[in-house]
């Protein structure tokens, strides 16, 4: 199957109308920039989720540093835009190349632990980032970091947000991706199938910490402005709760659960004193009565940019 077929050129059309129709909608204040506000969260939640259930749900390593990954990229971004003055362009880079470098940094010696041990040595590191932060003076250290450039808005989101779904997507069907998934179902059969280990986890932690990154440099230039207590141990629950909302091992249900979890949070706003209660009940039906996750590991195939394989069927299960 080539690129250029009639699948994915629908597809792709249906991208691009999609961009156009709200880009009309916000252009003629039928999105007020309350719903454009709601808007960016989602698109932002949807990157973290896809990037961590790289980690989690398909390579089935506990990570709870997500958010040190996503306070690298902020802080990158806001140094780029605001102190250099340099393009959006240029801090999106440098924030998602940022942000796997240290994930790379840190992969190689923590991902040779597994289960509980993980969890704690990624836990470890996000608290090290905030930290950091929180000491460096060039930054804003505790204060924050102020005047931070508006550069995010609907175009730089959604494409942000197709490509790291499209890049994550077809790198899950690829060789390195089967790899991963097989190291999730079962790492010491993987092993003795001659995988190396040690490199597809490292390489999952890698891709998902650069595409934190991105979300982390569109976060910043959205909020003007950003402090360390932001991307703290609470962050990473969020995250990872979204993951297993939308189903562990599902790139559909990240993005459904990103957005209907964005969408139940800024609803029970409404209400402060009951929020966390009802957002609570939310979460523990759903996994009382679907405890993998709205989507299971249910995908919706995603063909774009893929020359080969089959192109038949709405879903797949792994």
């Amino acid at each position: 199957m080539k690129i250029l077929n009639r699948k994915n050129i629908l597809g792709f059309a249906a991208i691009i109308a999609f961009y156009v129709i709200v880009q009309l909608l916000i252009n003629a204040d039928v999105i007020d920039s309350y719903l454009q506000l709601n808007i960016v969260i989602i698109g932002i939640n949807i990157i973290l989720a896809v990037g961590l259930n790289l980690i989690t749900g398909f390579t089935g390593q506990f990570s709870l540093g997500h958010a040190g990954f996503m306070c690298v990229g902020a802080y990158i971004s806001a140094i780029v835009t605001a102190k250099l003055g340099q393009p959006f362009l240029v801090g999106i880079i440098a924030s998602g190349l940022g942000a796997a470098l240290v994930g790379l940094v840190i992969g190689i010696p923590t991902l040779r632990l597994k289960g509980d041990y993980l969890a704690i040595a990624t836990l470890g590191f996000g608290e090290i980032i905030r930290i950091l932060m929180l000491n460096i003076d060039y930054v804003g250290g505790a204060s924050g970091f102020n005047d931070i450039p508006q550069y995010t808005n609907w175009t730089w989101l959604y494409f942000m947000v197709v490509i790291s779904v499209l890049v994550i997507s077809n790198f899950v069907k690829s060789y390195a991706g089967r790899a991963c998934i097989s190291i999730g179902e079962d790492e010491i059969a993987s092993e003795a199938m001659g995988i190396n280990t040690t490199f597809y986890k490292v390489l999952a932690f890698t891709i998902g910490a650069f595409f934190a990154g991105i979300a982390g440099a569109l976060y910043a230039n959205y909020f003007y402005f950003i402090k360390p207590d932001s991307f703290g141990f609470m962050k990473s629950i969020d995250i990872l709760v979204t993951v297993v909302f939308g189903g562990m091992g599902s790139i559909t249900g990240s993005v459904v659960g990103a957005a209907l979890l964005s969408v139940i949070s800024a609803f029970l706003q409404r209400y402060p004193e009951l929020r966390m209660v009802i957002y609570s009940i939310v979460l523990f039906s759903i996994m009382v009565f679907l405890p993998r996750g709205l989507m299971g590991i249910k995908d919706i195939k995603l063909n774009f940019l893929k020359r080969g394989g089959s192109a038949d069927g709405d879903s797949e299960t792994r």
